[in-house]
């Protein structure tokens, strides 16, 4: 991988930077890096487009700010939009996994003059506002079982936990959130008096199907180093996300998008079972909703081919049309 670091407006950004060609960007989620795009991002270099996949905010060597509103879907938004001004590009196909995903769809709702295409991976696109501030939301569900989202809210508490002891949280979390277990059994746990390690399932030993031990030491190397705390402000700012986006409740997307999730994505039983019919009506030009049979949460890396196959097709064919049209 290709690693480079660039300084936009006071802002590191750490990126792998593959190939030449038409740019497509890869956002991820908690706990990736750009490192979880590394089969996408040898795909795509090799059918002659510029792979990019950045460390986000907070996460690996990538700058992590101490303001909360820093984690915002329109602030990151704004800044990637920023490092495409300084790599000379003026639009990009955005993917974004889990966290990566609302930045990419904001990106395409706000400045929808930088996307030629969206593609988002486990998280569905949700154009209705929560009805309420989503901390109070979770803290009323958290008093029912234990829930992460609730648990990460207080600063300092689940930082201490898995600072101290980041190899062990990764390898239980990569497990409980792959296509391998059903990962809301934890739900069977009370929030009281349990943090996430002691929820979390035992984990097999790697290497994995999906996932090999030198591919689990660089995470687990990176997070040693980093820490977590840049990545837990993520789930801090929801409550900062909702104030900032009542102007796109209800909001289309009207970009070329694609839909990829692993069936047993544990994401899609949260979103709730009308989550992709609310998707489909508010994106006009949903160019296909995929569910890959036996994967989880980590889609890209538990179906590597088949999520390369989807992804050059659709960036082929966005890329094609937009060709045409210039």
């Amino acid at each position: 991988m290709s690693e480079r670091e660039v300084v936009v407006d006071g802002f590191r950004w750490s990126f792998s930077d593959l190939g030449a060609g038409p740019p497509v960007v890869m956002c991820h989620g908690f706990p990736g890096l750009g490192f979880s795009y590394r089969h996408q991002s040898r795909a795509l270099a090799e059918s002659g487009f510029r792979a990019l996949a950045p460390d986000m905010p907070g996460y690996g060597r990538t700058d992590t700010p101490v303001t909360i509103g820093d984690y915002t879907n329109d602030r990151v938004a704004d800044q990637l939009v920023g490092l495409l001004d300084t790599l000379g590009e003026d639009r990009a196909v955005f993917v974004g996994h889990d966290f990566g995903a609302p930045v990419a769809w904001t990106l395409a709702l706000r400045h929808p003059e930088r996307v030629s295409g969206l593609v988002l991976l486990a998280v569905p696109y949700a154009p209705d506002r929560f009805p309420a501030r989503p901390s109070e939301l979770y803290a009323a569900v958290a008093r029912k079982h234990f829930l992460h989202i609730h648990y990460f809210q207080e600063p300092g508490v689940a930082d201490r936990e898995l600072d101290a002891d980041p190899r062990r949280f990764l390898h239980r979390l990569f497990y409980a959130l792959s296509g391998d277990y059903h990962y809301l059994d934890i739900w069977q746990h009370p929030s009281e008096g349990n943090g996430y390690l002691e929820v979390l399932p035992h984990a097999p030993p790697l290497p994995w199907s999906w996932l090999s031990e030198a591919e689990f030491d660089y995470y687990a190397d990176i997070f040693s180093a980093a820490g977590f705390t840049g990545g837990l402000n993520w789930y801090r700012a929801y409550d900062a996300n909702w104030e900032r986006s009542v102007d796109l409740d209800g909001a289309p997307i009207e970009v070329p998008t694609l839909f990829i999730a692993g069936a047993r994505d544990p994401v899609l039983a949260m979103s709730g079972s009308a989550a992709l019919d609310r998707m489909r009506a508010a994106v006009p030009d949903l160019r296909g909703v995929h569910l890959l049979e036996g994967a989880g949460h980590f889609v890209q890396q538990e179906r590597p081919t088949e999520v390369n196959e989807l992804l050059l097709n659709f960036v082929t064919d966005v890329d094609a049309t937009g060709s045409a049209g210039d």
